[in-house]
């Protein structure tokens, strides 16, 4: 069985994959789920944004709600000083552009100093931790 880091941040992609029967990625995340150990954590941002995308399946919605209750996932909530750090990388990658639940999970990430997360985003392979810090993607068995 593969070794997970203690803490992932687990960004909305993956969370709807794996609530979204019809995705493309939805094997590879049911396994990644089904192995994984690690606390998982996100953010507000990112639970809205699933929230929204699965807006046609009041049931994988419920899914979703349910594990959240269930304390599946760790929701973060953002304090005022990840608001201010939002603002500053919001400026930063204006040329991408980040979305809300993108720079809230970097900013969760220095506060929290995780630097693991399991994403299917590629803006997280541009996306830095402290300016400088790359990510560290935990892969689902596809290709790097």
């Amino acid at each position: 069985m593969k070794e997970f880091p203690p803490f992932i941040l687990t960004d909305s992609s993956i969370l709807f994959a794996y609530y979204s029967v019809r995705d493309n990625y939805h094997d590879l995340a049911c396994s990644f789920f089904e192995q994984c150990s690690s606390e998982l954590i996100t953010t507000i941002p990112c639970v809205t944004e699933v929230m929204y995308l699965l807006s046609r399946n009041y049931r994988a919605q419920n899914e979703f709600l349910n594990d959240l209750a269930q304390k599946l996932y760790r929701c973060i909530p953002l304090l005022p000083e990840d608001f201010a750090r939002i603002i500053q990388l919001n400026e930063q990658y204006a040329d991408l552009p980040a979305d809300f639940a993108d720079l809230s999970l970097i900013a969760i990430s220095e506060r929290l100093k995780i630097s693991s997360i399991i994403t299917l985003d590629s803006d997280f392979d541009i996306y830095r931790r402290y300016r400088k810090q790359p990510f560290e993607r935990v892969y689902l068995g596809m290709p790097r």
